[in-house]
């Protein structure tokens, strides 16, 4: 396929394969045709295909998965776990309003399990934060996270229906998030969190726990959110690594992201 002078190559093939999109040629999730194949059709570099992949991408319109190839994306988005980000930045990048419901905010005895994660003596207090998480205006997540008193009690006065604890504590304290560990399982909702959630009692959902850290290795915070199954699932992308063919513990990973069923 030739193609005319004027605009640059790659948003001619942008534009080319935009409105094969518009006119339903390719489905959700459906597999676009090669970087090679579109470089034969258009006669281009492969640089200049990649420059119109990105801007599709960039857009939307498409996803691109390493090693596969680029697909037709559906209503769902595509947020890296690469990155350390909290709620409101998880929902911005899906294309929601984030915002949350304060179930409970007050000091509570620590259990057992809270001391070991946050590092504190086994007798001490801390604050517990329940937290409906809402995607436009939507159950999406609901949390239960512990606190040390110090950075607890820095969140006082703040409005956590809006604001998240990375907001607060990076933005008005100074107090960097350095460092996350994350465990995930599936788990059924016990009767409170199916109420908050809207899920019927024992329903399947995905449970991550996760501890923040800060300078020093200081923890900031210990936190189990409880995700909708159905409105959530994480993709994984790794890459082998030929020079540790051996070892395949040592695949590095590329990209473990959550996908947002609006």
């Amino acid at each position: 396929m030739k193609l005319k002078e004027g605009s640059p190559r790659h948003v001619q093939i942008s534009n080319w394969l935009r409105k094969q999109l518009e006119n339903g040629v390719y489905k959700a999730d459906e597999k676009l045709p090669s970087e090679n194949q579109l470089c034969e059709k258009f006669d281009v570099s492969r640089v200049t295909v990649r420059k119109a992949l990105q801007t599709l991408e960039n857009d939307g319109l498409i996803y691109r998965s390493q090693g596969l190839g680029s697909f037709v994306s559906d209503d769902r988005t595509r947020q890296s776990l690469m990155q350390l980000t909290d709620f409101e930045e998880d929902m911005k990048r899906a294309g929601l309003e984030s915002s949350s419901k304060v179930i409970q905010f007050k000091p509570v005895s620590v259990t057992e399990k809270v001391a070991s994660m946050l590092n504190v003596d086994p007798d001490s207090t801390v604050i517990r934060l329940d937290r409906l998480r809402l995607g436009d205006n939507q159950p999406i997540a609901f949390d239960i996270t512990w606190l040390p008193m110090f950075y607890g009690q820095l969140l006082e006065g703040y409005n956590l229906q809006e604001k998240t604890i990375y907001g607060i504590l990076e933005e008005d304290f100074d107090i960097p998030v350095k460092k996350g560990f994350f465990r995930i399982e599936a788990g059924n909702a016990a009767t409170d969190i199916a109420e908050h959630l809207g899920v019927k009692k024992r329903a399947a959902l995905l449970i991550i726990d996760r501890l923040s850290l800060t300078v020093g290795e200081k923890p900031i915070y210990y936190q189990r959110r409880y995700y909708r199954s159905d409105r959530i699932v994480y993709e994984l992308t790794a890459e082998r690594d030929s020079k540790t063919k051996s070892s395949p513990g040592n695949m590095p990973l590329r990209e473990f992201s959550p996908v947002i069923n609006k």
